[in-house]
């Protein structure tokens, strides 16, 4: 199936179960992979065939700054939720959240997650 990707978009939030996380909030990576037909948009080259990164973009910042989640679990289903109600056209997303300055004593990259959701799991 073909696919449009949003990768490595950068976000300042205040998700987590710590306070401190939601009162000094922290920097998030998301990277979304939208499954769907690309043929017709492709063979036609009308934005209307496709689906609109700007506007999937939006829903993505709207959840991962302007809202606050506990678990990074519940902003990625959220996130997944929100975009398959809006966009019939997508069969399918990946989802990845990277959490690069997780309270975690260590030495890391990140912390994350990543899910898969499609049309069955919209709530």
């Amino acid at each position: 199936m073909d696919k449009i990707l949003l990768n490595n978009m950068a976000f300042f939030g205040t998700h987590g179960v710590l306070q401190e996380e939601k009162t000094l909030g922290q920097k998030f990576f998301i990277d979304a992979e939208l499954y769907l037909d690309l043929k017709d948009a492709g063979k036609t080259d009308d934005l209307t065939m496709t689906v609109s990164y700007a506007d999937v973009y939006e829903i993505i910042k709207t959840h991962a700054q302007d809202k606050c989640y506990d678990l990074l679990e519940a902003l990625g289903e959220n996130i997944c939720n929100c975009i398959l109600k809006n966009y019939k056209t997508i069969k399918e997303i990946k989802l990845t959240i990277r959490k690069p300055e997780a309270p975690v004593r260590g030495i890391f990259d990140y912390m994350g997650i990543s899910i898969t959701r499609n049309r069955e799991d919209i709530w």
